[in-house]
């Protein structure tokens, strides 16, 4: 089997890509898969190390706004066809699966052209703009969330999947959590508030945690917090402005990422986060309750959407981003972080929706496909 997937951009993208790869990969270990993406986002990183092959193309999003940039980034973009049907001419896919992003429009583009097998995967609840543009000419679309079908009328063939995520639910037991702990240089007799906002960090966030912290509202309760590796410096000199030091925060550990963010997942009592398609996905599976503060977008409210699948069965609360605040998050963490029933519950209910055995089934529909 000869697949080519199309994932560029974030994480969000590009994780789901790699994991289904690895299952093609695990299943058929004669099967090649190349990737294909641009040449700026974490796809140059991330995908060599998984292992696989990358090649590029010059493509971009693009906005509704006329200006000079956006028309020079239309012609490139529609220029990067010729770019694809030479990949596609020389590795010869037997199948293209693609994560969402820009980079799906030329290749499913010449795809679609070629009537070559096609699957896209829809990880939001709200579909992006290269999925609901395809929707209808793909051969296959497997989604992330139950609330997407509505929103893809005329589809050929969808399938609730779930999204591939490496992380998993972990027994815990206390001695390593104990351990974990102590690392941190923090207690073990206090709640755990989890904040983090993907690899970039989120700022709103960042600057809600600072106030919340330099007014001592988590007098109750600890902090683990990973800012992102870029904000890092800049929460450090907002601290430095009160003379704190960002190494010495009573009841907070302040990091500008967690690598372990597994263990971290299944022993903090309460995570503070953005709701992109994966973390919502990882909170499920996990089990945890949460505060969401989507990410704000121009064209539709996908992190919104996202939230909103947990907080309506009442596994999350949300800020959104423009009330984010110290205040407003403080008032939201006390109202839940003491009250070990409603947390219980709400990571019960939480973990209800987590999909099972997500890469199985992805699999089984790539098969059916090209059997």
């Amino acid at each position: 089997m000869k697949v080519i997937i199309s994932a560029a951009g974030t994480g969000g993208h590009i994780n789901p890509g790699i994991a289904i790869a690895n299952k093609i990969k695990e299943k058929d270990p004669t099967s090649e898969i190349l990737f294909i993406g641009t040449n700026r986002g974490l796809e140059n990183d991330l995908v060599p190390r998984a292992g696989y092959e990358l090649k590029t193309i010059d493509v971009y999003g693009l906005k509704k706004e006329l200006s000079f940039i956006n028309l020079k980034h239309i012609i490139k973009t529609i220029k990067s066809r010729k770019d694809v049907e030479k990949i596609f001419d020389e590795f010869k896919p037997d199948l293209v699966l693609g994560t969402g992003g820009y980079v799906c429009g030329p290749v499913f583009y010449v795809a679609v052209s070629r009537k070559i097998p096609t699957v896209l995967h829809e990880s939001n609840a709200f579909p992006g703009r290269a999925v609901k543009m395809f929707s209808k000419k793909v051969d296959k679309i497997l989604i992330g969330f139950e609330e997407t079908k509505n929103k893809l009328e005329g589809a050929k063939d969808i399938v609730f999947t779930g999204t591939p995520t490496k992380i998993r639910k972990l027994n815990v037991n206390n001695q390593r959590k104990k351990e974990i702990l102590e690392e941190l240089g923090i207690k073990n007799d206090l709640p755990i508030v989890l904040v983090f906002g993907g690899s970039q960090g989120a700022q709103k966030i960042n600057e809600a945690v600072v106030e919340l912290i330099k007014s001592k509202k988590n007098e109750n309760y600890q902090i683990i917090w990973a800012t992102g590796t870029k904000q890092y410096d800049v929460v450090k000199e907002e601290f430095e402005k009160s003379s704190i030091s960002i190494n010495n925060v009573k009841n907070a550990k302040i990091l500008p990422y967690i690598y372990n963010m597994e263990e971290m997942m299944n022993i903090c009592d309460l995570m503070v986060c953005r709701s992109g398609a994966m973390t919502i996905t990882e909170i499920s599976i996990v089990g945890k309750p949460a505060i969401f503060v989507p990410l704000p977008s121009m064209s539709a409210n996908r992190q919104e959407d996202n939230a909103l699948v947990l907080k309506k069965i009442g596994a999350a609360k949300i800020i959104l981003n423009n009330d984010a605040n110290g205040e407003i998050l403080s008032k939201e963490i006390d109202s839940i972080i003491h009250d070990e029933e409603e947390l219980e519950e709400m990571g019960k209910v939480a973990n209800s929706i987590a999909p099972n055995d997500v890469e199985e089934k992805i699999y089984k529909e790539i098969e059916k496909l090209l059997k």
